[in-house]
């Protein structure tokens, strides 16, 4: 029989939070949700939120609360991760522009207010769509197995203002926003989220988190959002968590000032015939949410610390060759021996014995070095085909026209020259090929290597240390590609499964166990390298890439079964709750590998060049530079202009 209604009586907001019994919940892991909290209010359109702290005795928590509002919302799975519509879970959120800004919290039925689990905080991606509250991210089955694994974390999703009600800025609105006594102007949705990282820094501990152990994850415009967090002047002045997560970031280096965000605002608004920022403040929410913005966040001079950019990404040409090995900096400073073994700081008071225990009960912690603590501990990875979001406008490219575009755009015939040869593509190359060649040119602009510039910049800001890489190349069941976001569906666990049984027959199976737990697969000609299975137990072969090679039969079954999924899932779950323990997820001198076909684990940083182009990155990338590299693969994932 498992608990009745969860509540949560909190003290220093004066109020009962009422939540509901997640039905994944079993009796020996029962999973409590509190849905829809306030977390914050929007005093007017184009205004900043402020932080929301006064409650009713009573506050319902049974139910999602609204979203911002948006166009074409619905479809997303769709796009994501091609699911049929009669697998997708019916769901129906409210939009209120006034009302979107509030949080939901998964947590085990067992958290009290001094169980000090870590939390792990989600800002969901989609750009101008989607929702924190989407049952893609629902937190029941990854808080149910963290418990189950023996690292129970706490998991926070939230939703913030998107399109025009979160990122519009122009001059006309930086006025009205001094007037009302705000400093800066748009970047409305990330301040949003800072002001939900505030609440649950403040609260948090209430329904037992540890506000001094909280991890930002998100993906693709989140992710974007977590550098942008990263390089704040917030974030440099009071330090609200202590790691993050970078899953596939859609970060565009041109992030203009006010002026130019100005220019693009007059744009879009000028259909809708609105002079005023009042006549905007009066403009239909439907219509607003209509008009998609070009630019998510504006550089106001007062959001980011300086020289945030360069942080991101190096201006000097020769410091943008990323993926090589950044020569360990001892950083000198007053340390000392703790009794597990690790390096602290003797400027700061020893942990009480019973932290200390709990510590070392999970892991040893990632801080071995000294760093500032705006510099938090960061992971960061990409998916093989990430371009696929983009594969209908790319394919309607000629190969004359993209010819021309990219000469256009690098304004230098021998650097357009190199680019297009570096990825095979000419006037003349052939109609059915010239698809591939682009999403591969788009997947390493827009993705893979400003990836790893993102992640050896880092390395080098932080001596050397506390940058994790991984790649992500496992297949996506439905699509049979490790597609844009395709790891969400194997962390969150909530995607509809549509794969065959497993196909693993059992006496090839180790008796090791993983680091996850999971059976250890191995083939003696390869005994570190972990594979899905070629045939089933009578001998049968599925084709999986291992036996005849000229089968063509052979690939046409996909190659995650129900056993490779389970893999992958655990290897991803069990990695990202290490790193929220505060524990090395793997080495730092490795690479993590998921995928392909049920593959996971650490791997030499020697076997990377076969996983990403980066002989290309460094032939045609690197000398057209970051800015460039970034507009060619903007410009041919948006399709050739419409005549």
């Amino acid at each position: 029989m498992l608990p009745g209604e969860p509540v949560v009586l909190h003290e220093k907001l004066h109020t009962t939070f009422s939540g509901v019994v997640h039905p994944i919940s079993t009796q020996e892991a029962t999973v409590h949700q509190y849905l829809g909290i306030k977390y914050a209010s929007v005093p007017a359109r184009f205004r900043q939120s402020k932080l929301h702290t006064v409650y009713p005795p009573v506050t319902d928590a049974t139910r999602y609360g609204p979203v911002c509002p948006q166009h074409n919302v619905k479809g997303y799975e769709e796009e994501l991760f091609g699911l049929p519509e009669d697998v997708i879970p019916q769901q129906t959120l409210n939009q209120n522009e006034f009302e979107c800004l509030n949080l939901n919290i998964t947590c085990p039925a067992n958290a009290l207010p001094g169980s000090r689990l870590p939390v792990m905080f989600y800002i969901h991606g989609g750009g101008n769509r989607g929702s924190g509250s989407s049952w893609l991210y629902d937190g029941g089955a990854l808080v149910q197995r963290s418990m189950m694994v023996g690292k129970p974390i706490i998991l926070v999703t939230f939703n913030y203002r998107l399109g025009l009600f979160g990122f519009a800025a122009s001059s006309a609105l930086r006025e009205d926003n001094h007037a009302a006594g705000e400093e800066g102007v748009g970047n409305y949705g990330l301040r949003d989220q800072r002001k939900a990282l505030e609440w649950v820094y403040s609260f948090i501990s209430g329904f037992g988190g540890d506000p001094t152990n909280i991890t930002l994850f998100g993906s693709a415009s989140g992710a974007s959002d977590i550098l942008c967090h990263m390089h704040s002047t917030a974030n440099e002045t009071r330090p609200l968590f202590q790691r993050a997560i970078v899953q596939s970031a859609v970060l565009d280096i041109d992030i203009p000032h006010v002026a130019g965000a100005a220019w693009e605002f007059s744009k879009l608004v000028s259909a809708i015939r609105a002079h005023t920022v009042e006549d905007l403040r009066a403009v239909c929410p439907r219509v607003l949410a209509s008009v998609v913005p070009v630019f998510r966040a504006v550089d106001d001079g007062v959001f980011f610390a300086p020289g945030w950019k360069e942080a991101i990404y190096p201006d000097n040409d020769n410091e943008l060759a990323c993926h090589e090995q950044v020569p360990e900096i001892q950083i000198l400073s007053h340390r000392m021996k703790t009794p597990h073994g690790r390096l602290r700081s003797t400027s700061r008071p020893p942990r009480s014995k019973s932290r200390s225990r709990s510590r070392a009960r999970h892991g040893p912690i990632i801080n071995h070095y000294h760093h500032p603590p705006h510099l938090q501990p960061l992971m960061i990875g990409d998916c093989a085909g990430e371009s696929l979001l983009w594969s209908l406008p790319a394919s309607l490219w000629t190969a004359p026209g993209i010819v021309r575009r990219v000469r256009a755009i690098c304004q230098s015939l021998p650097k357009a020259s190199a680019l297009l040869r570096a990825y095979d593509i000419s006037s003349h190359t052939p109609l059915d090929e010239l698809p591939d060649h682009i999403m591969d040119l788009i997947n390493d602009a827009r993705f893979a290597w400003p990836t790893d510039c993102i992640a050896s910049n880092a390395k080098r800001a932080r001596g050397g240390h506390n940058v994790w890489r991984y790649v992500f190349d496992q297949e996506s069941p439905s699509r049979g590609l490790p597609h844009h976001a395709v790891d969400l569906l194997y962390l969150f666990d909530n995607v509809p499964l549509t794969v065959p049984p497993a196909f693993t027959p059992p006496d090839v199976y180790s008796p090791e166990l993983t680091p996850e737990g999971s059976p250890l697969l191995t083939r003696p000609d390869t005994p570190d390298m972990y594979y899905g299975s070629d045939t089933d137990s009578d001998g049968v072969d599925f084709g999986f890439g291992f036996n005849n090679p000229e089968d063509d039969d052979a690939w046409a079954v996909p190659v995650v079964d129900e056993w490779t999924y389970a893999r992958v899932r655990d290897a991803v779950q069990g990695r990202w709750f290490a790193f929220a323990y505060g524990e090395a997820p793997w080495h730092e001198d490795k690479v993590y590998v998921f995928g392909p076909e049920g593959e996971a684990g650490e791997r030499s940083m020697s076997i990377f060049p076969g996983r990403r182009r980066v002989d290309l990155w460094k032939d045609a990338l690197e000398p057209l530079g970051m800015h460039l590299a970034q507009k060619v693969g903007i410009e041919l994932s948006n399709g050739p202009p419409a005549l």
